[in-house]
C-alpha cells in the first residue's frame, strides 16, 4: 500500500472513531481525543499570554526612553541652534509718523548634512558657481567632518537659493529663517544700529529694544512666529534723511575726517534728527575683502561721533561761561571786561585769535569769541563754582538715554586756575556732542535741562524728567546773546532768511596724540531757530575739514553752513512758519 493510501486510511478511522457508533473501546478513545484538545488549547492560552507580555514590555521600555528623552537637555549639534530661536522675530521700527525704519523679512540659510555628502570636492566646485566668494578650504573642511550638522551660507537671496536647488547635490539644504531689513540703508544706521547673524540685536535701538525683554522672550522661545507690536521712535524719516544728506556731503566736499549733527526739541528732549560721517548700511554690518578678511576701515563706520565720541569743543563752551556768569549774579549783560592785553598763566599765554585790543562788553566778547574776557569770566566765578555749574548741566557725567552707545565725558583730575581759565573757551574738557546740544538747550528753553530720548514725548510727558539748572532770566539773555551773534557775529553764516537763527561757533586745535595740532581743526556750531522762542536746537561737528566755503577752515566757513543747509531745508518739515519784517508782519519777500 502507497504512503499516500495508508494517510487516508488513518484519516477515514479517526473520522468514524469521533462518530456517535457505540462499538467497544469508543469510550477511550473519546477521553483520549478530548484531552489531545484540551491541551492544545491550553498551548494556545499560553502562546497569546506570552506575546501579550512582550508587547507590554516592550511599550513599557519604550515609555520609560521617551520619559527619559523628554527630562534630559537638549545636545547641542554642531553650529545649529534651536528652531525656535533661529525663527525669533523682532519688532518693527517704526519713525515718528510711522514710516517704517527695520523690519524682518524671510530668508534661507544652506546647510549640510556632511554624512550624506557623497563627493565633497565636487559639492565645493558646484556651489563655488553660485557663491564665488565661498571660502572652499573651510567648506570643504565642514562637508569632509564627522557631524551631522553644519551651516554653510546664512541668509541667501531667492536667486542663490533656486541656483542651488538646481545643482541637485545630495546632503545639502535649506532652513528658513528671518533677516533684518533696513529700508532707508545708513540714513539711520547710528541710531538703528543693527543685529548680528542671528537677529540679535548688538547696537543702538535694535540693543535697546533686546534689553528691554525682547531677549529674554526670544531665548524661550515666545517670539518665534508672534505678531510684535511696532517700536516707534522720536526720528522724523524725512529730516533724518536730510541731516544725513548733509553731513555726507560736508564730509566730502571739505575734504573732512568726519562730520556729524544733531536735531533737538528744545522741550521734549527728543532727538529728531541725529547723523555721524563716515558710516555703514546696517543691512552688511560687515564687508568681506575678496582676500577672505573683514574690511576694518568699513566697521570703523560703526562709531558714532556724536553720542559715542568725545571731543574738546572750543568756543561752543564760552555759551556756558557766560550763562555761568549771568547765572551767578555778578555779571550783567551790561557789564565789560578788558581785553587789551594776553593773559600769561602756568607757561601758557591767552590771547584772541581776531583781538580787538580794547575793553569788550559782555555782548561784544560773545560776538568777538575772546578768550580773554571768557577767561576773565571763569576767573570771576571761580573754580568750585566753574566745576559746580558744569556738572548742573550734564557736561561732566555721562547723559542718559536709550542709545547704548553713549561715551562718558573727560575732565582734570583737580581742577586747577589754568584748567578753570581753558575750559572756559573749550579746552580741557572732552564732552560728545549730544550732550553738548542738551546743554544747549537749556540755555535756550528757559534753563531746563532735559535728558535726551529717542522715544516720542510730548511736553507733559516730558514735564517730570525736567530740572531747572538756571534762572529764566539767565536763559532770556542767552537767547538775546545767541541771536545778536547770529545777526553780527560769527553765527551770520548759518542765517536763514525767515527763521531767525541764532548761535555760536566753536573752533578747537585738533588734539592728536596728546598734542593740539596748530594746521587741524575740529569746528562745531550750536544754534538755535526760531529765536524769538527757539523750539528746535541743531548742533553739526566737522572734523579736520582741508577747506570749507569760500576756502576757510575754521567754524564760520564749515559748520556754520551746514547748520544753514540742514534748517533751510527742515525747518518748513518741522512746521516752523518763516517771518519776514518787522515783528513778522510782511508775509511775501521778493527776491
Amino acid at each position: 500500500m502507497s504512503f499516500l493510501s495508508r494517510i487516508m486510511v488513518i484519516k477515514s478511522r479517526a473520522h468514524f472513531s469521533a462518530g456517535g457508533n457505540n462499538h467497544p473501546g469508543d469510550n477511550v478513545r473519546g477521553v483520549s481525543f478530548e484531552g489531545t484538545r484540551k491541551k492544545s488549547s491550553n498551548q494556545a492560552k499560553s502562546r497569546v499570554g506570552i506575546i501579550i507580555a512582550g508587547f507590554t514590555v516592550a511599550y513599557c521600555i519604550i515609555g520609560g526612553r521617551l520619559i527619559q528623552y523628554g527630562l534630559e537637555q537638549p545636545e547641542a549639534v554642531s553650529s545649529i541652534g534651536r528652531a525656535d530661536n533661529l525663527m525669533a522675530s523682532r519688532p518693527d521700527i517704526l519713525d515718528r509718523n510711522g514710516e517704517i525704519l527695520a523690519t524682518d523679512i524671510r530668508t534661507v540659510s544652506l546647510y549640510a548634512e556632511p554624512h550624506k555628502i557623497v563627493d565633497a570636492d565636487e559639492a565645493v566646485e558646484q556651489l563655488s558657481t553660485v557663491l564665488p566668494n565661498l571660502n572652499q578650504v573651510d567648506i570643504y573642511n565642514k562637508l569632509r567632518s564627522k557631524s551631522r550638522f553644519q551651516w554653510l551660507r546664512r541668509q541667501l537671496t531667492p536667486k542663490q537659493q533656486s541656483q542651488i536647488l538646481a545643482l541637485g547635490i545630495p546632503g545639502i539644504g535649506f532652513r528658513p529663517e528671518k533677516r533684518r531689513f533696513y529700508p532707508g540703508g545708513s540714513t539711520a544706521s547710528h541710531i538703528l544700529g543693527h543685529v548680528n547673524i542671528d537677529n540679535r540685536g548688538i547696537a543702538g535701538m535694535e540693543r535697546y529694544i533686546d534689553s528691554q525683554g525682547l531677549a529674554d522672550l526670544a531665548a524661550i522661545g515666545m517670539t518665534s512666529d508672534a505678531k510684535l507690536e511696532p517700536v516707534r521712535l522720536s526720528i522724523d524719516l524725512r529730516v533724518q534723511n536730510i541731516v544725513h544728506d548733509v553731513v555726507v556731503n560736508a564730509m566730502r566736499d571739505y575734504k573732512a575726517e568726519a562730520a556729524g549733527a544733531v536735531i533737538l526739541d528744545a522741550y521734549t528732549g527728543e532727538v529728531l534728527a541725529m547723523a555721524s560721517a563716515p558710516d555703514y548700511d546696517p543691512n552688511q554690518p560687515s564687508r568681506t575683502l575678496p582676500d577672505g578678511s573683514v574690511d576694518k576701515v568699513y566697521e570703523e563706520g560703526w562709531f558714532s561721533r556724536m553720542s559715542n565720541g568725545t571731543f574738546e569743543m572750543g568756543s561752543t563752551f564760552k555759551s556756558f561761561t557766560l550763562a555761568m556768569g549771568l547765572d551767578s549774579g555778578k555779571m550783567t549783560l551790561k557789564d565789560s571786561f578788558d581785553a587789551r592785553n594776553p593773559i600769561r598763566m602756568g607757561g601758557f599765554t591767552i590771547k584772541d585769535f581776531h583781538g580787538k585790543h580794547r575793553v569788550l562788553t559782555v555782548p561784544e566778547i560773545f560776538q568777538y569769541s575772546s578768550n580773554i574776557g571768557t577767561a576773565k569770566i571763569a576767573d570771576l566765578v571761580g573754580i568750585d563754582g566753574h566745576k559746580e555749574f558744569l556738572t548742573r548741566l550734564g557736561l561732566l557725567s555721562k547723559i542718559q538715554t536709550e542709545l547704548p552707545e553713549v561715551a562718558t565725558p573727560s575732565q582734570p583730575r583737580t581742577w586747577k586756575k589754568i584748567n578753570s581759565v581753558t575750559i572756559s573757551f573749550g579746552h580741557g574738557v572732552s564732552t560728545t556732542p549730544l550732550q553738548t546740544a542738551v546743554a544747549g538747550a537749556a540755555l535756550m528753553n528757559g534753563g531746563y535741562l532735559l535728558d535726551p530720548t529717542f522715544l516720542p514725548r510730548t511736553e507733559e510727558q516730558a514735564a517730570p524728567f525736567r530740572h531747572q539748572v538756571m534762572k529764566e532770566s539767565t536763559s532770556a539773555d542767552m537767547r538775546y546773546l545767541f541771536n545778536w551773534n547770529g545777526i553780527a557775529g560769527s553765527g551770520r553764516n548759518a542765517q536763514v532768511a525767515g527763521f531767525h537763527v541764532g548761535g555760536k561757533t566753536g573752533t578747537a586745535d585738533k588734539v592728536i596724540n596728546g598734542r593740539y595740532a596748530n594746521d587741524l581743526n575740529f569746528n562745531s556750531f550750536i544754534a538755535g531757530f526760531p529765536m524769538d522762542d527757539p523750539r528746535y536746537i541743531v548742533l553739526t561737528i566737522i572734523d579736520a575739514p582741508l577747506t570749507g566755503e569760500s576756502g576757510g577752515r575754521i567754524s564760520g566757513f564749515t559748520a556754520a553752513p551746514m547748520v544753514q543747509k540742514i534748517i533751510a531745508r527742515t525747518a518748513p518739515l518741522l512746521g516752523i512758519k518763516p517771518k519776514f519784517g518787522p515783528n513778522g508782519a510782511a508775509l511775501l519777500v521778493s527776491y
